[in-house]
């Protein structure tokens, strides 16, 4: 690779780690040369998964870091003062499939800065991806879409795309008129529903078009939004768009910020606290007023997982019997995880379940212990101590309830 190349590669890479639409699977570190280039924590590469669960290395960049819009939490913004660089369609397409060839990767993920116009910049990422399944590439491509481009463009791009993301950025449309004012919530949440009945049109019609569906991010911090209104929204893409993800990115300071800007950035636990309660919101049947109740002024609590805060706050609820209680409320107790529920709903058909039949079905045992009751456990005396929630977030380390 040539080092003009290896420069640009250097910069996009590194501006396009600020978009969190493609997750990491926390895989260890693996270094793959002196530039780093093959590295799975390394700049240019993060994790994705596709439609049948398999996890996928991608290249992970922006087609240009130069932008027209001036979007006051962004580092890309015209007004930063940050290198700029700019890829060519062949130059992006080169790197996909040298990388691939080489092992680096699995797939693609592209977004970009807006450059001349929305339909300029959408028409370039789509081009990019069309070129590559023309050279016969069958790796994943996640494409970032503009919302503001020509829906015919979003259209073509979900040809040759395996997921489109258009970024809903903040969760309240006052605080995007006021941070972004050349972006428009309304143009967003309509190109979220055009993309959907793209989506299920295709479906039906058994035709290829983003099959692994649709995701965004929300920059979680920027604002003064609580963490009931950021769930509010994203509980209305889930029901409203079918959106396969919200992936909330705590916001980062940038250099030269806007006063417009929180003062300062959030702990980083709330984003991960936001990422435990979505999981709550789409697999545990839990409403945002419910996660939000754990928690004080719409906020969700940093010491513990929303789970056990909702626990904690209803222990009239607890403890519930293993082996008669119904699916709904044992995925309410903490420590036990979706799958471990199923396993449980399935034993206890021939068998009557003991503690320790439970304690090999759950690694989460420990948590689960106070709130639950089984064929020789009845723990009344631990769901109602006073220090239960104290002993539950002691080192993990020590032993619970010894």
């Amino acid at each position: 690779m040539d080092e003009k190349l290896t420069q640009k590669l250097r910069i996009l890479a590194d501006a396009a780690k600020y978009d969190a639409s493609c997750a990491s699977s926390g895989s260890k570190g693996r270094k793959g040369g002196k530039d780093g280039l093959g590295s799975t924590t390394g700049a240019g590469i993060c994790h994705a998964y596709t439609p049948d669960g398999r996890c996928v290395s991608l290249l992970k960049i922006l087609l240009t870091n130069y932008c027209l819009f001036d979007c006051a939490y962004c580092i890309n913004r015209r007004s930063s003062n940050v290198a700029r660089a700019r890829f060519s369609v062949e130059e992006v397409v080169t790197l996909t499939l040298e990388f691939y060839k080489r092992n680096y990767i699995e797939g693609l993920f592209l977004s970009s800065g807006i450059i001349k116009s929305s339909d300029h910049t959408m028409e370039l990422l789509m081009r990019v991806a069309k070129s590559l399944r023309d050279q016969g590439f069958a790796g994943y491509i996640h494409l970032k879409s503009i919302p503001e481009a020509n829906p015919w463009l979003i259209e073509q791009a979900g040809l040759y795309a395996d997921r489109m993301s258009i970024n809903l950025e903040l969760p309240k449309a006052e605080s995007l008129k006021r941070l972004a004012p050349e972006k428009n919530s309304g143009t967003i949440a309509s190109a979220m529903g055009q993309m959907q009945e793209r989506i299920l049109e295709a479906k039906e019609e058994r035709r290829r078009f983003a099959p692994a569906g649709q995701s965004t991010q929300v920059i979680v911090g920027a604002d003064d939004a609580n963490d009931a209104t950021v769930l509010d929204a994203s509980a209305t893409l889930y029901s409203r768009y079918g959106l396969k993800r919200v992936y909330y990115s705590a916001f980062s300071p940038i250099p030269d910020a806007s006063a417009l800007l929180a003062a300062k950035p959030p702990p980083l636990r709330r984003e991960n606290r936001l990422y435990q309660a979505d999981w709550l919101l789409r697999y545990y049947g839990f409403s945002v007023g419910e996660i939000a109740a754990g928690g004080q002024g719409g906020m969700l609590d940093l010491d513990i997982d929303p789970k056990l805060a909702w626990a904690l706050k209803h222990r009239d609820r607890f403890p519930v019997d293993v082996n008669t209680a119904p699916r709904e409320l044992l995925l309410r107790v903490p420590g036990l995880g979706a799958r471990v529920v199923d396993k449980i709903v399935e034993t206890r058909r021939h068998t009557l379940l003991r503690l320790a039949d439970v304690a090999r079905l759950s690694p989460g045992i420990k948590r689960a212990k106070p709130f639950l009751i089984a064929a020789d456990h009845s723990p009344l005396h631990l769901t109602d101590r006073a220090d239960l929630r104290a002993r539950l977030t002691i080192p993990k380390q020590m032993s619970l309830f010894a």
